[in-house]
């Protein structure tokens, strides 16, 4: 896919890896963006930032866990700027919390990082398929496909924002329609630095697991994946490195896991 003349609509836009994919779609020639986030200062900026005569830029403040929200959303990115060309399923939060996440963690969790993303799906696809063109990139994490030790309700969602999307793209790839799953380990955002500066286990395991990239790294790779169309956008390469191992020997990568966790010294 390529961005220019493109119909953008990104949620979580206010900051992180939703900011800096806006200011590199902006930069690549996008035609129109959406800007959705539960901050509205933050997007209502970052729209005055990036409009120009040639790129259109709308903020609305969406909370994506509400089905309703999410589908005014579509239809007024539709109804102001045109159709979708790509939809960012961005938004996500973190517990930092193992099995004894409160119930309401677990709830809040599923519908950020998962339900969130069947909205936006719901909303997004008659319109795509019909024309036979459309493409979704939805942010899951490494810990969809690897883990996050010390937060149990962030890697079972992100797992199953994996899934979601690789249905997803099983079910309408030959529809016209084409799927990203985007998968980053450490990233310099408020998701990942103001746990870690708390002393969380689960975010300084993170931290100290990868190199921390920064939010424009993000999009560079976005970027690059989504030109090629690939399934899995892997920021930090060595991703795709630990899956092979966990494919190849799932025990001997548990094992090799609760003993890097053991000497690390970071996780109870």
């Amino acid at each position: 896919m390529q961005l220019r003349d493109a119909v953008v609509v990104i949620t979580g836009a206010g900051s992180g890896i939703g900011a800096a994919m806006a200011r590199r779609f902006a930069a690549e020639g996008a035609a129109a963006l959406l800007l959705a986030d539960i901050d509205e200062a933050s997007v209502t900026a970052l729209a005055d930032e990036l409009a120009t005569d040639s790129c259109r830029a709308l903020a609305r403040r969406v909370d994506v866990g509400d089905r309703e929200q999410v589908e005014e959303m579509v239809a007024a990115a539709v109804s102001e700027l045109g159709p979708i060309d790509l939809l960012c399923s961005n938004a996500g939060i973190g517990a930092g919390a193992g099995l004894d996440a409160p119930d309401e963690d677990w709830d809040r969790l599923w519908r950020i990082n998962v339900m969130a993303h069947v909205h936006a799906a719901r909303a997004a696809l008659p319109a795509m398929v019909e024309r036979g063109s459309g493409y979704l990139l939805q942010t899951a994490s490494a810990a969809g496909l690897l883990t996050t030790p010390g937060d149990a309700p962030y890697t079972a969602t992100k797992h199953a924002a994996v899934g979601l999307a690789e249905w997803i793209a099983v079910t309408y790839g030959g529809r016209g329609v084409k799927v990203s799953a985007l998968c980053p380990q450490a990233v310099n955002t408020p998701l990942l630095q103001g746990p870690a500066e708390e002393g969380n286990a689960s975010a300084l395991a993170v931290r100290g697991a990868s190199a921390v990239l920064e939010p424009e790294d993000v999009a560079d790779a976005v970027v690059r994946g989504l030109a090629d169309e690939r399934f899995l956008i892997l920021p930090h390469a060595e991703v795709a490195d630990h899956v092979a191992f966990k494919v190849a020997d799932r025990d001997r990568w548990i094992a090799a896991i609760r003993r890097a966790l053991a000497g690390s010294g970071t996780i109870a």
